[in-house]
């Protein structure tokens, strides 16, 4: 074995075995138990000295020219790694303040008490976050979706003095590397984009969109209150989420979870997942996956890798389950992108950069949308008797939500727009964020009234999702565009294998491609809006056309009705209890976990 091959294998072996620990405490804090908090911080400033590592950045130079092709090739990949995360002392040490000020503002937001104090009784009800949102679209009653929508906007400046410091020292951080601010950092260094790329396309989209605002202030004519913050998802949707959510069980979900991954051919290359699904207190309280183990290459075999991923499904609760239900096949969609890379250097195969936000997210995201399909919800969704959801639904649906289509990306503007103009700040203070985040939140809904719903994303505490939200924007971008690709080639997606072959090949890829090549050679084309525009801005006969020849064609797809086999070791917990695992079957394992589930729900 040669100096540079050896040199790539301790490399490969050092990052595998840091990414591994501190993955490994992250996901214990995240789920709860925060006495690993100190050790997950350590593992934390060890990974970023390897990563900014300069003297092993110096050695992979200096090994390139007696280097063959292809060992050349992997060196650059490397050299470039080193190169992402070099940091200066200062920066270094500004890093380690941000990690230790991210654990404290963590351990307050999963440690604080949260409920709503009912109107009537003057009591305090204790309600998680996610349960409050939950009855802001599901409850009929105006002063509960009220007192929860005024507890939220409570919790939402419990850290505001933190989050001033912490956007304070992420720029002195980003200026310390020579970067006008956190966020141009962020999509410079790690996203290969700049600020202008990214808004210019978000400003033609809201441009084409912002439509929706005229009609929805004339429906608020016949419906008083409609526009107040409190009132609007349960006013246009909430009897919705009641009649779908017998359709949207949770106890079902992870039994057609697997079937519709099996359907596509979705194979997980014997690696691991760990599923915690169901919320509790003291859980981080948003849907995420993280991959513990990478996939790696010794001596030329492949070892597969493993990857965890959570939400917080409130078990029995109107809406929660359909919630769930996306948390699953997003989080599960980024679970078999990167158990599928097959890039020699493990650098490729995480979620970290080179790895995009965006790249990463249409992955997901493409899966999500999958689900929320008419496709999949006649095929797979039934309720209890057996009956599949109605397409009466569905059209009621289209009649009187369709309007709002454009909501999803004016959400994601709107974060993404909050969170550039607070690093732009001179001179942040809690009084300028404020601001920002109200008149913000005034562009991009224009609801009747203030929120701070900006500042309780839980994204722009993270160092690693903070500034990265854009991603979700551009993934909806790609994601549209793949699918009309898949739609124009195959007539459909939903238990199509050949769509999963090909989603497949684009995961062996890893990090190894930039955002826009791997879309160009994924649709044939060049980024482009064009297909989320007409998408969100067809008319509601439009899609109830559209969804009736889809229907058609999906009749000529047998249903998928054999065992459940997806390669993978699947172990499905709660906390630090292990509730079932596909030892025996995938069916055994989703059986027992859907009873426990149901038992859950009772209490």
């Amino acid at each position: 074995m040669t100096q540079a091959n050896l040199f790539l294998k301790k490399i490969n072996s050092d990052y595998v075995a840091l990414h591994e620990s501190y993955e490994n405490y992250f996901w214990t804090s995240y789920m709860g138990d925060h006495s690993v908090d100190e050790k997950k911080n350590i593992a934390a400033q060890a990974l970023d000295a390897f990563r900014g590592n300069q003297t092993l950045r110096a050695k992979a130079e200096s090994l390139l020219a007696k280097a063959n092709a292809a060992t050349q090739v992997r060196l650059r990949i490397w050299i470039n790694f080193f190169d992402t995360y070099q940091l200066s002392a200062e920066a270094a040490l500004l890093k380690n303040e941000i990690d230790q000020l991210e654990t404290i503002i963590m351990q307050r937001i999963t440690a604080r008490v949260e409920g709503y104090t009912d109107a009537t009784t003057n009591t305090f009800v204790e309600a998680s976050a996610l349960k409050m949102r939950t009855l802001m679209r599901t409850s009929p009653e105006e002063k509960i979706r009220k007192a929860c929508f005024d507890a939220l906007e409570k919790l939402a400046l419990e850290n505001i003095d933190e989050y001033v410091q912490l956007v304070k020292l992420r720029n002195q951080f980003a200026r310390a590397l020579g970067y006008d601010d956190f966020y141009d950092y962020k999509l410079r260094k790690l996203e290969r984009t700049d600020k202008k790329t990214v808004f210019s396309l978000f400003e033609d989209i809201a441009k084409n969109t912002r439509g929706m605002f005229a009609v929805v202030r004339k429906l608020e004519e016949s419906d008083k209150g409609l526009r107040k913050p409190w009132n609007f998802a349960y006013k246009m949707s909430g009897d919705f989420t009641a009649q779908e959510d017998p359709y949207f069980q949770f106890d079902e979900a992870v039994m057609r979870w697997g079937k519709s991954f099996a359907a596509l051919g979705i194979d997980l290359k014997k690696g691991s997942l760990k599923l915690d699904l169901l919320d509790r207190k003291g859980k981080y309280s948003n849907g995420f996956c993280h991959w513990p183990k990478l996939v790696e290459y010794n001596n030329g075999s492949r070892t597969p890798g493993a990857a965890n991923f959570t939400c917080n499904v409130v078990a029995g609760q109107i809406g929660s389950g359909v919630a769930g239900y996306n948390t699953l096949f997003h989080e599960g969609g980024h679970a078999a992108h990167l158990l599928n890379s097959t890039q020699k250097d493990v650098c490729l195969n995480h979620e970290y950069a080179p790895m995009t936000a965006a790249w990463a997210e249409t992955h997901s995201m493409f899966l999500d949308t999958m689900f929320s399909s008419i496709e999949w919800k006649m095929r797979y969704a039934k309720d209890k008797n057996g009956s599949s959801y109605p397409f009466e639904l569905f059209a009621n649906i289209v009649e009187k939500l369709h309007v709002l289509k454009p909501a999803l990306m004016l959400r994601i503007i709107f974060i993404s727009t909050f969170e550039k103009e607070v690093y732009e700040l001179k001179n942040p203070t809690a009084e300028k964020i404020i601001d920002i985040a109200r008149k913000n939140y005034r562009t991009h809904t224009d609801l009747d009234g203030d929120s701070l719903t900006a500042l309780s994303v839980p994204h722009i505490y993270s160092w690693d999702s903070a500034c990265a939200y854009h991603g979700y924007g551009l993934a909806e971008i790609a994601l549209s565009q793949w699918r009309d690709y898949f739609y124009k080639k195959y007539g459909y997606i939903v238990d199509n294998p050949a769509v999963g072959k090909e989603m497949q090949e684009t995961w062996k890829w890893g990090a190894s491609k930039s955002f826009d090549e791997a879309i160009k050679v994924a649709t044939g084309k060049k980024l482009s809006s064009k297909a989320l525009i007409k998408n969100i801005t067809m008319s509601p006969a439009q899609v109830l056309r559209r969804a009736k020849s889809r229907l058609i064609k999906m009749q000529q797809v047998k249903p998928y009705n054999k065992p459940v086999k997806l390669k993978a070791a699947i172990t499905m917990v709660h906390g630090k209890e292990e509730i079932s695992n596909n030892k025996v079957s995938f069916e055994s394992m989703a059986n027992k976990y859907a009873k426990w589930v149901r038992r859950e729900a009772s209490k």
